[in-house]
């Protein structure tokens, strides 16, 4: 079959590796610039050499069967190495988070910068339009996008399918990213019991794999954030900046570059479905506001939403 995907996230890509293997023509569409999404990491030059933040998801765990086999190969091609600090079981890309995705996405037919404005149904099949697509049509289609954005593209064709991403919609992030001219005075790689306005803050320059200067990321929380939408970064560096050296118990070192980033659509609200599948219409959904927020029901989604497609 020709199929579209649109959005080349963990989700997509997951599924768009499954249905390559199987013999299908696959096809990808995602307006970022590269691989990553929420699996994003950020080099910025100091003054002490390029600081590396892993500004959106900070690891994840391999928990059902068919994802601890992935991750198994992502860490023989050494793009991945578990994080002792996070837990059992515990990974991160390397040498930034988004490895998997680089390499994944090096194996698929992706087109970058590409922003998909509608899909629709003919007699030919599906077809997708938008800013930098060039697809033929296609037998099938597959969304693969965030909830908040799937809706506009799913209400003229599939009102059940927009309804049930409506529901999904996700909470905000505020991201500030740390580097130091020395390292922080605290204990643990991980903060803990992070109180409000952080959510979570980690020593991103204690994972595996990362070199540069002294860096941490700070995550501010989904009620926080959610209240806090439409400051002004400035502000929030200041913020998040000031909360952690009380959290950590004293002064910081010299602040060497601080940048804050604003995720909209961070944390969605899980539907309890693995994936959407319309055999007879030949469209389908997937993501982690469909299985929950987390990068191992990503991939799943996209895997069994394959596996459906396949079977």
């Amino acid at each position: 079959m020709q199929v579209v995907i649109i959005g080349a996230g963990m989700a997509g890509l997951a599924a768009g590796t499954r249905l390559k293997r199987a013999g299908h023509n696959v096809r990808l569409f995602d307006k970022g610039r590269g691989a990553g999404g929420r699996m994003a990491s950020r080099r910025i030059d100091t003054t002490l050499g390029e600081a590396v933040f892993d500004h959106g998801a900070q690891y994840f765990k391999a928990r059902e069967e068919a994802f601890a086999e992935c991750v198994s190969g992502w860490q023989r091609d050494g793009l991945v190495a578990p994080w002792a600090a996070a837990g059992p079981a515990a990974f991160v890309g390397t040498p930034s988070m988004n490895a998997p995705l680089r390499a994944m996405a090096a194996s698929l037919d992706v087109t970058w910068g590409a922003r998909v404005d509608a899909i629709s149904r003919d007699e030919r099949g599906w077809r997708v339009t938008g800013e930098g697509v060039d697809a033929d049509a296609c037998d099938s289609v597959i969304v693969a996008l965030p909830a908040e954005q799937a809706v506009a593209l799913l209400s003229p064709v599939d009102q059940h399918f927009a309804d049930l991403a409506a529901a999904g919609m996700s909470a905000p992030c505020w991201t500030v990213m740390l580097a130091f001219d020395a390292p922080v005075a605290y204990a643990a790689d991980i903060l803990a019991d992070p109180v409000e306005p952080i959510g979570w803050a980690a020593r991103n320059s204690a994972k595996p794999g990362r070199t540069g200067p002294e860096a941490w990321v700070v995550q501010a929380s989904p009620a926080w954030s959610t209240q806090h939408l439409e400051d002004s970064p400035a502000a929030v560096v200041a913020t998040l900046q000031l909360a952690l050296a009380h959290a950590v118990g004293g002064a910081l070192p010299s602040v060497i570059s601080a940048t804050a980033h604003r995720w909209r659509y961070a944390l969605p609200a899980a539907a309890s479905r693995e994936f959407l599948w319309d055999g007879s219409r030949q469209i389908g959904i997937c993501g982690d506001w469909l299985a929950g927020p987390r990068v191992d029901a990503a991939w799943l989604s996209g895997h069994r939403l394959a596996g459906a497609i396949i079977g």
